[in-house]
């Protein structure tokens, strides 16, 4: 019936149309998700304060300030500064990392709020 109701130029198309879209559903999920780490800002430190990422793999830090005082993650190793107000969340994205230690602070309380990523 479908067939009667389109020309001929249609028919062609919506058979292809159709393989294409059943194809591309089908296939398999990025094995290279992006790993993304939670870390938590509590009493001006960083946990984990020892983060341990994959090598030559780019990561998402989800990371939560529950003080009520600004804090930033500032690394001059990974090339990064983020300042995340208190009582709130931000990301940081690290790219992907050779094998090594990259040391990180917080800027605002580096006496205190100190960590190292380390890429295996």
């Amino acid at each position: 019936m479908i067939s009667k109701l389109l020309d001929r130029p249609q028919r062609v198309a919506l058979p292809i149309l159709l393989l294409l879209v059943g194809g591309l559903c089908g296939l398999p999920a990025r094995a290279d998700a992006q790993t993304n780490i939670p870390v938590t800002i509590h009493n001006h430190r960083f946990t984990p304060s020892e983060i341990h990422v994959p090598a030559n793999k780019p990561v998402t830090l989800t990371i939560t300030n529950k003080d009520a005082t600004a804090e930033e993650f500032d690394s001059s190793a990974l090339k990064v500064e983020k300042v995340i107000a208190g009582r709130t969340h931000g990301t940081v994205h690290l790219r992907p990392l050779n094998p090594g230690r990259y040391p990180f602070m917080g800027e605002y309380h580096s006496a205190t709020a100190k960590g190292v990523v380390i890429s295996e």
